[in-house]
């Protein structure tokens, strides 16, 4: 007999059957049905997701330590206190009164006394002091070197330089014995007009005279030579150089070089350029440095062009055909090139860990065998970068490029083992991948747009460089609003377009789209050529090792903190990298945006650098949006920081500049009081006029300034004499193209006592249609010539440089000229290709004197002027006269 309760029993049983016939296959994605609830997948107790008070305070905190580890690394310059500098040591304070003594003669400009005399006789003293003094195993030997010459070079867009009677005072340590191989040590003593030049390049020079000193006591022999350049006239766009490596006899033993350079006051000297390819000389530095810096990717941003700047090592690379290094003081650029480089903000330490490593280096290079045979270890490029200050690594960039390849072929296999782990759902498994990927540069694209119009903002509004001064107040502007963008973009698509998505797997699928996206940039930059590939090779190793080891705990769990932890730490080497290189990039170009010229919205830049780290470092923190069960709170907090400080600096509470005695930043103003006479083909007078011509050197231009001088505004904005090479206006560079916007104050002329003397020698008909004309120059150490060819005629060669004209931006061809003491007229001739019929004439020429120093620098109404800036600016001012002429 049935019972009634078996039957319905039965029932239930029956009917579970048949629903669970009907229910689909478990999902590997984890989407939830109708209400929410979880359909297919495996069994288990439903996971927590990460609670926003945990999860983003940790990962704050977890920036913000690594930070400063990262800052405390670049703030210690040496490894261990310096011990007390026996005589054969290198001792950083013989090196600071070598600098004092060099610094106390004031600015030294090309051509000036205290260039040409004063400071060649100090070096020659203190120089000849140390041979004195010197050992028996040494031969010093000392050379005055006065050359004349000229090149083109294809910086600031092109121009070609002229160079009479410079001055380089060489010296050569070897064995008694002599040495046929030498290597270079190069630094120079002259400095940009109006400054003191302690850092750049004063420092290197007297670091240079201490390694001398301590060589020279040394009882063991060298196997080569070592050369010590001190050149005179780097600041001229690195004529001496050119002088010595292309005419001096000692120029053909040299087999490599290190080049002492700066592009700040102290701190730790950069290793940013090396070769080009020999990397024994990178393995060099490895092995003897002892407080080691370098990174090719300063090696690769350098030589890309973004820095308008160049060394002594393109020189050296390009007319000696010899490899090297360069090395350059990268901390506190704001007064590079300011009267604020003085010898007292060079820390003690700075000089230390300089001399340590150069004469380590140098040392170690004049006694090694790879010297005398470079050659044969020329071939190939090595990917170098130290690790906090501690050591080098350094390898071969054809064993980098295959560490590349096989990084990321991995990532690609362990991103298709995910898409084909169930072969049903593989395509299915491959779109969501490529859904979290385009979204994820969706939002990096949105977070750039946003930001930037952020940037473009402040600057239409005068609000530009309200972070120069206080760095901070970029990382909340623009920080802020990236970091909330790339938040608000990924919390939208998981409230709607992830709307019933499992918050697990989607913190997976979006953590394996960062992995694709850095193993594509991995692969792409490795078929570039690119040393700085590495950098993603870091980027796609350490997480892809981290996932395989917490994916068991992230699997069965979820986002504990276990799981946080043991993630935090994976990813500690590529995010403590990144940190420490984004304080390198942040240190070099920050203060350059106050130099970069009036065309370039130093915002936009510095906000578009903020947006890149700020989605590097989000890259592997973006699946955490989908962990947590909300962003709102982040979200408010990072959109209030944003808002507050967009209002701040809005109000102007930031003002750009300082005149803080401990720690300049002022703005950089020239001022050049000019004479400007136009001549006809006749050589008739047909337009002067005098003025008092203004540059200010970033965005801002002069509306700072106005409200302190009202007489300089926007009323008297320099005209283009379209007419005339470059404008009619006296560049001293070829720099036009970087300041559009400058101003012309009326001023009375000026009268020099030493005035241009410019004279035609001959005009010769050449064959097949030219027209040779020849000049005769005479006037003060520094003179720019500007030539434009007329409609129909061409400048075909020239008795400059190699004999190509070489154009600059614009057109027009641009020639710097410098001399010592003592130099005899300049004589150059220009050959063109003229039609038949030339009614206008076939060429105008200008010729610009720039006073530097001297009675004639400054006239009384410059000095009047200049007396009457603010004390936030750096106003540097001389006199100048410019003359065109048509022919």
């Amino acid at each position: 007999m049935e019972r009634s309760g078996d039957t319905a029993v039965w029932r239930l049983r029956a009917t579970a059957a048949q629903r669970d016939r009907r229910q689909p296959p478990p999902r590997e994605d984890g989407e939830r049905g109708a209400g929410g609830k979880k359909r297919g997948g495996p069994r288990r107790r439903p996971l927590l997701p990460l609670p926003e008070a945990r999860g983003a305070p940790l990962v704050l905190l977890y920036l913000l330590v690594l930070r400063a580890l990262a800052q405390v690394s670049h703030r210690q310059l040496l490894s261990s206190p310096p011990a007390a500098a026996g005589p054969r040591d290198f001792s950083a304070a013989r090196a600071r009164e070598y600098l004092d003594n060099i610094t106390a003669i004031g600015p030294r400009t090309v051509g000036s006394p205290e260039n040409e005399v004063l400071a060649v006789n100090y070096l020659l003293e203190q120089i000849r002091g140390i041979a004195r003094e010197s050992t028996d195993a040494h031969k010093i030997s000392v050379d005055i070197q006065r050359p004349t010459g000229s090149f083109s070079i294809d910086f600031l867009g092109g121009f070609t330089s002229y160079y009479a009677n410079i001055t380089n005072v060489i010296v050569k340590l070897e064995p008694r014995s002599g040495a046929e191989h030498a290597v270079l040590s190069n630094c120079h003593f002259d400095s940009v007009p109006n400054t003191p030049g302690a850092s750049d390049d004063a420092v290197s020079c007297a670091v240079m005279l201490e390694i001398l000193n301590t060589l020279s006591k040394s009882s063991e022999s060298l196997q080569h030579a070592v050369i010590f350049l001190f050149n005179g006239a780097e600041e001229n766009i690195l004529q001496a150089s050119h002088g010595f490596i292309t005419q001096h006899e000692w120029a053909k033993s040299i087999r490599a070089f290190i080049n002492l350079e700066a592009a700040g006051v102290g701190g730790k000297e950069l290793v940013f350029q090396t070769g080009p390819e020999n990397p024994w000389l990178v393995q060099a530095y490895v092995v003897a440095a002892k407080h080691p810096f370098a990174s090719v990717v300063a090696q690769e941003i350098f030589q890309s062009g973004i820095i308008p700047a160049d060394t002594d090592f393109r020189i050296y690379r390009d007319f000696g055909n010899v490899p090297g290094i360069d090395l350059a003081f990268i901390e506190n650029g704001y007064i590079y090139h300011t009267k604020y480089d003085t010898s007292d903000r060079i820390l003690t330490d700075s000089i230390q860990r300089a001399g340590d490593n150069i004469l380590a280096v140098l040392k170690y290079l004049a006694t090694s065998e790879k010297l005398a045979k470079s050659f044969e270890y020329r071939h190939g490029n090595v990917v170098f970068f130290d690790i906090l200050g501690l050591f080098v690594l350094a390898y071969p960039a054809r064993i980098g490029t295959i560490m590349n390849y096989i990084t990321a072929a991995i990532a690609f296999i362990y991103l298709s083992k995910k898409v084909l782990q169930s072969k049903t759902r593989a395509i299915h498994n491959l779109k969501k991948l490529f859904t979290a990927f385009g979204l994820t540069l969706t939002s990096w694209v949105c977070t750039l747009v946003a930001v930037l119009i952020v940037a473009v903002f402040v600057s239409v509004i005068g609000r530009a460089l309200s972070w120069y001064t206080h760095f901070y107040v970029s990382v909340s502007l623009y920080g802020s609003a990236a970091a909330a963008k790339l938040i608000l973009v990924h919390m939208l698509a998981k409230k709607f377009f992830y709307k019933n998505m499992n918050e697990q797997y989607l913190g997976d699928i979006f953590f394996d789209a960062s992995l694709m996206i850095w193993s594509i940039a991995l692969a792409v930059m490795t078929q570039m050529g690119l040393c700085s590939a590495f950098i993603c090779t870091l980027w796609v190793a350490f997480p892809l090792l981290t996932k395989l080891m917490i994916h068991k705990e992230f699997h069965q769990k979820g986002a504990t903190m276990k799981f946080i932890v043991m993630y935090m730490l994976g990813m500690f080497v590529p995010y403590l990298y990144m940190l420490y290189l984004s304080w390198t990039v942040f240190e070099m170009f920050t203060p350059v945006m106050g130099r970069s010229g009036s065309e370039i919205p130093p915002d936009m830049v510095l906000a578009g650098f903020i947006v890149v780290f700020t989605m590097i470092l989000s890259s592997y923190f973006v699946n955490f949006i989908y962990l947590v069960k909300s962003t709102k709170t982040t979200l408010v907090t990072l959109t209030t920081v944003f808002v507050v400080t967009l209002i701040l600096v809005c109000s102007g509470i930031f003002f750009p500049y300082s005149s803080d005695a401990a720690n300049p930043k002022p703005k950089r103003v020239f001022l050049q009081h000019t004479n400007r006479r136009f001549h006809d083909l006749d050589g008739n007078v047909v337009k002067s006029d005098a003025g008092i011509w203004i540059n200010g050197f970033d965005y801002n231009g002069i509306s700072h300034i106005t409200p302190h001088v009202p007489e300089i505004n926007d009323t008297i904005r320099t005209p283009c004499e379209e007419q005339a090479p470059f404008c009619g206006l006296p560049w001293i560079l070829p720099v036009h193209f970087m300041f559009r916007k400058n101003w012309y104050l009326p001023a009375p002329e000026i009268l020099p006592r030493s005035p241009i003397q410019f004279k035609v020698l001959s005009k010769e008909l050449m064959p097949l249609n030219s027209v040779r004309l020849s000049f005769e120059v005479s006037g003060p150490s520094h003179m720019s010539l500007y030539v434009r060819p007329h409609e129909g005629s061409a400048l075909s060669s020239w008795s400059l440089g190699d004999g190509t004209p070489v154009a600059s931006i614009g057109g027009d061809y641009f020639v710097f000229y410098s001399h010592g003491l003592q130099a005899a007229p300049w004589h150059f001739w220009v050959e063109l290709t003229t039609p038949e019929k030339h009614s206008d004439g076939i060429v105008s020429l200008a010729i610009a004197a720039h006073y530097f120093f001297g009675e004639d620098q400054k006239s009384p109404q410059l000095y009047a002027l200049l007396e009457r800036f603010p004390n936030w600016t750096f106003s540097s001012g001389w006199s100048c006269t410019y003359d065109l002429f048509v022919f």
